[in-house]
């Protein structure tokens, strides 16, 4: 396996995995036509290439068996009201949905965690939808603890889904 930090050249091979892997697990968590927005949205060239060009947003490539099965992408900086000094944000981890249960997110969760210990970052926060227990008890397994109520404000979104858990984790920073 291999966690492998996309570059501005890689940005269709990006779109191509952020699209897919998005696409083919939340489809059904959007109203008529949210889907396409949202992809639009996030993952248009124009988003990609800006965020590829933005110093404070990283992404990287879940690879599993030479294939690209996934993706995360990172923020250093956030306009939300979290305690953000040394913090980072996983703003997405999503894998292709045959590469679910095989120990990939786990993986590659646990591989971004020991870089960004080695920058010095001091806590990692993301958010999951509260209705979403099986993503909540895999990031618990991983030591992410609750740490706050927000909400998703997309248009399209179903509103039984827009209930959000952030969660942190610790980190061992070497610095």
């Amino acid at each position: 396996m291999n966690l492998k930090k996309a570059s501005a050249t890689e940005y269709m091979d990006l779109k191509k995995i952020c699209t897919d892997a998005y696409a083919l697990n939340f489809h059904d968590h959007w109203n008529e036509g949210g889907l396409e927005w949202y992809l639009e949205q996030e993952f248009s060239v124009e988003r990609i290439m800006a965020d590829l060009a933005d110093d404070t947003t990283e992404y990287f490539f879940i690879e599993h068996k030479l294939k690209q099965v996934g993706f995360l992408k990172i923020k250093t900086t956030s306009s939300t009201d979290l305690p953000f000094d040394h913090s980072v944000v996983l703003e997405k981890i999503y894998l292709l949905p045959e590469c679910k249960g095989l120990g990939i997110g786990k993986w590659a969760l646990g591989t971004l965690i020991e870089k960004l210990e080695a920058r010095g970052t001091k806590k990692l926060f993301l958010a999951v939808i509260d209705t979403n227990l099986n993503a909540i008890a895999f990031y618990e397994k991983l030591g992410f603890s609750y740490h706050s109520k927000t909400r998703l404000e997309f248009p399209y979104f179903k509103e039984e889904l827009k209930g959000m858990h952030r969660m942190v984790k610790e980190l061992n920073s070497n610095k």
